[in-house]
Parts: structure tokens; C-alpha cells; sequence
């Protein structure tokens, strides 16, 4: 059943994207909206293909591949510890929720400024603010991890003389660790995000939003910008289900897992 669920999740989602790619190729085509406003949908994944022969291009790809991995990396490195730190000690966390609370709410795109006047204009800037952005759904999906284990797990290890440290590895981080992954998936796509967003307002370099800045401000540079929107779409929906498929082979003890074992043991 729920295998018929995806499949249908899968052909709507499909469904869906032809039937835009259609309005943009009809309307386009129609004259309705100026072609160097809107250029048919087929030309600009025409170009978007193209793109995938230029050397220059795809070297400015890897740029943009590479800060967003340091960034989502160390903001991984970062918000577990600290996640399972507050999770795990009420009086850490107390005297960390004021801290937290005031920062979280921060737009990262707002920091750029701030953030270049510190570091400059370079892949510094633009890997701290990935960090900045991506901690925070790790951090509290850690918290929420924890909070979310079983008692009778721990109280089990506590009854057989197992210490914190024991406790925290051998039962919180196992529970844990399905919502941490959740939580870089969701940071995955926010640092995909802000990673051709700080590009785009810094203008110069290399990196996928450096293509579409220099393309939005050449003459009839449009079909380019919507070509470069189609890789970094593209990237976004790779990341995102190179993840998700990670998730299920890692945790096989989830119940979406489970659901999916019993389904096939009784075909």
C-alpha cells in the first residue's frame, strides 16, 4: 500500500511539473507575455542541457557544491553535539534558550552584509552563512530526538548499572538519529538555497549563482537565468532523494521501514 502511495506521489509530482512546462511553453508561445520576459519553457531546458557540455559552467557548479558542503558539514559538526547537550541537560538548556531563541529568528540572507564586511566577499562569507542557516533544523531535531526516546530503553541500562555516557549512546543517539538525518535533509536544501542566494548578491566569482546574477543583467539574458534555475532545481531534487534513499537503508528500526517489511512479507 504504501509502495502504490509513492508511485502515485511520484507520477503527480510529475504530472505536475509537465503540466507548468506546458503553461510556460503555451504562454510564451501564445505572445501573451514578451519572449525576453518569458522564453518558452523548451528553450530554456534547451540551454539548461546545453550548459551541461561547458566546462566553465560546471566548474562554477563544483564552487557552488563545495561551500555548500563545508557549510552543511560544519554545521553538522556544530548543532549535533550542542543539540544533544541541551537534549540532554535541562540546566544547559535553560541557560541556552534565551541565546537560541534570539538567534534563530535571524534571516541569514539579512547577515550578508555584515557577514563580508567581516570576511569579505568570498567562499568564507558564503560557507559561514550556510553554517548559520543549516544549524538550527539540526539543532532542534536533535533536541526533539531526544526528547522523543523511549524511558523504559533507559531506565532498562540505568536498572543494569549503565552510567550517562552509556545511556546517551546505546539508547538516545540510536532514537536520535532518524530525526538528526531529517534534520540535514531539511538543512540541505536551506544551504542549497543560501549558497546560490549569497552568490547572487555578491555578483562576482564562480558558483551557480554567479551565473544567473551575470545572466540576469546581460541583454536577453532571461532564457540563461531560467536555465541556471533548472540545474540548481535539479541539484536541490538529487540532494534531496540521495538523502532521503540514505535514510531508509540507515535506520531499517523506523516505522515507515517497518511498515514497508510487512507489506512485502505479506505479498
Amino acid at each position: 500500500m504504501r509502495r502504490l502511495r509513492v508511485r502515485q506521489d511520484v507520477w503527480l509530482g510529475v504530472l505536475g511539473a509537465l503540466l507548468a512546462f506546458g503553461v510556460c511553453e503555451a504562454v510564451s508561445r501564445a505572445g501573451l507575455v514578451r519572449r525576453s520576459y518569458l522564453p518558452p519553457a523548451s528553450e530554456a531546458l534547451a540551454r539548461a542541457v546545453e550548459l551541461a557540455g561547458d566546462s566553465v559552467f560546471l566548474d562554477g557548479i563544483g564552487v557552488t557544491l563545495r561551500a555548500w558542503a563545508l557549510g552543511l558539514g560544519l554545521a553538522c559538526a556544530f548543532a549535533v553535539p550542542l543539540g544533544l547537550l541541551l537534549g540532554s541537560v535541562p540546566l544547559v538548556d535553560a541557560a541556552a534558550r534565551a541565546i537560541v531563541e534570539l538567534l534563530r529568528p535571524l534571516p541569514s540572507v539579512a547577515l550578508i552584509p555584515l557577514v563580508s564586511l567581516l570576511l569579505g566577499s568570498g567562499t568564507e562569507t558564503e560557507v559561514a552563512l550556510i553554517t548559520y542557516a543549516s544549524v538550527w533544523p539540526i539543532l532542534f531535531n536533535t533536541v526533539y530526538g531526544l526528547g522523543e526516546t523511549d524511558p523504559l530503553a533507559k531506565d532498562t541500562l540505568r536498572a543494569f548499572g549503565f552510567g550517562r555516557l552509556t545511556v546517551l549512546l546505546r539508547a538516545e543517539l540510536p532514537a536520535t538519529a532518524p530525526f538528526i538525518a531529517a534534520g540535514i535533509r531539511i538543512s540541505a536544501a536551506v544551504a542549497l538555497i543560501l549558497a546560490v542566494a549569497t552568490e547572487i548578491l555578491s555578483g562576482f566569482g564562480e558558483g551557480l549563482g554567479i551565473f544567473i546574477a551575470q545572466a540576469g543583467l546581460a541583454t536577453d539574458g532571461t532564457r540563461d537565468v531560467l536555465a541556471g534555475v533548472v540545474w540548481a532545481g535539479t541539484l536541490g531534487l538529487v540532494i534531496n532523494g540521495v538523502l532521503v534513499w540514505a535514510e531508509r537503508r540507515l535506520f531499517p528500526w523506523t516505522p515507515e521501514h517497518r511498515e514497508t517489511v510487512r507489506e512485502g512479507a505479506t505479498r
